[in-house]
């Protein structure tokens, strides 16, 4: 039974869906393989502990955007009286199992117990390090939510019990919904692929998300490669209050770029969509590849340092909120 299916399009075949052909090509097989053989991985600490933050609100108003980073890709977002929980693992693996796959390496930033009730989860694709059944199922059952999701998502989500499809918005690229009556949520694309065996490999789709409310526009990128999605979504929405942008598991760079940004673009990247302010994700939690546990973020540092105008591109530490001005 396919996960998904539909009519063809641009990034979609009948079968599985596909990035558009505007940058660096997808590799195959014989490229992990390469990448495997020739790996030379920076070292990471084995465990990073650290006390969990302060515990957010419990609702944030009138005009008021606060943002909570838990760590990896896991944010929280408060705004117009909602709480919207991107890409939530509060798991030790990203993996099936629990006996292996890559570990956390980090204390998690607040615990789920800190968390204020949950109305809107937004997925932007299926691999283990943001879409964690375990978790899923915790909010699932404590609070009801929404959530959006990519084509072939929907699923994932259901056949696991975790959520109704009455709960659920299954979006295409460009779709918009309106989740509640303040927000408008829509799926922008993103460079990336899906699966989570060797028998469903971009079987569903990836994507990243605009919030647009009365507070201001936010977008959360999700995972995704380089490639002119982000000037397009520029020119849908011009005025971007904040932007959460990956800066890590992007070395070597001939083998991850396709699919992830390295810091260097993720400051192109924050130009490119016209952020206010951006705040880093995908970092320091999960060694998913081979930069350094401080890499990411020393070199989004230098990028910025390279730049001749100020720019507003936030690094958080795991567990901390800030409002956004």
């Amino acid at each position: 039974m396919p996960l998904y299916s539909g009519p063809s399009s641009d990034h979609f075949d009948g079968e599985h869906f596909f990035n558009p052909r505007d940058g660096a090509p997808m590799h195959g097989g014989g490229s992990v393989l390469k990448w495997m053989l020739t790996r030379r991985p920076s070292s990471w600490r084995k465990w990073i502990d650290a006390s969990p933050g302060a515990t957010p609100p419990e609702r944030v108003d009138e005009g008021k955007i606060r943002a909570t980073f838990v760590g990896h890709s896991s944010v929280l977002i408060q705004l117009e009286g909602l709480n919207i929980l991107c890409d939530p693992i509060w798991s030790h693996r990203a993996s099936p199992l629990s006996w292996i796959g890559p570990p956390r390496h980090r204390a998690l930033g607040i615990q789920f117990d800190q968390l204020p009730s949950i109305d809107l989860v937004l997925q932007s694709h299926d691999h283990y390090d943001h879409f964690d059944l375990p978790t899923l199922r915790r909010i699932g059952v404590q609070w009801h939510p929404a959530f959006a999701v990519p084509l072939g998502v929907c699923a994932r989500l259901t056949s696991h019990g975790i959520a109704r499809d009455s709960q659920i918005q299954e979006m295409d690229w460009w779709q918009s919904a309106d989740a509640f009556d303040k927000i408008t949520v829509t799926a922008v694309p993103a460079r990336h692929f899906s699966g989570r065996s060797l028998g469903d490999r971009n079987r569903t789709l990836w994507c990243g998300y605009v919030i647009e409310s009365a507070s201001g526009t936010i977008y959360f990128a999700g995972d995704t490669g380089y490639g002119s999605h982000f000037a397009a979504i520029r020119e849908r929405f011009p005025e971007i209050r904040l932007a959460f942008l990956p800066i890590g598991a992007y070395r070597p760079l001939w083998f991850m770029g396709p699919v992830h940004i390295s810091p260097a673009d993720a400051v192109r990247a924050h130009k490119e969509v016209g952020a206010a302010t951006s705040i880093a994700i995908h970092f320091g939690t999960f060694h998913l590849a081979d930069d350094g546990e401080q890499e990411p973020v020393n070199e989004l540092q230098r990028a910025l340092d390279r730049e001749k105008a100020a720019h507003r591109f936030w690094v958080l530490d795991a567990g901390e909120g800030r409002e956004i001005p």
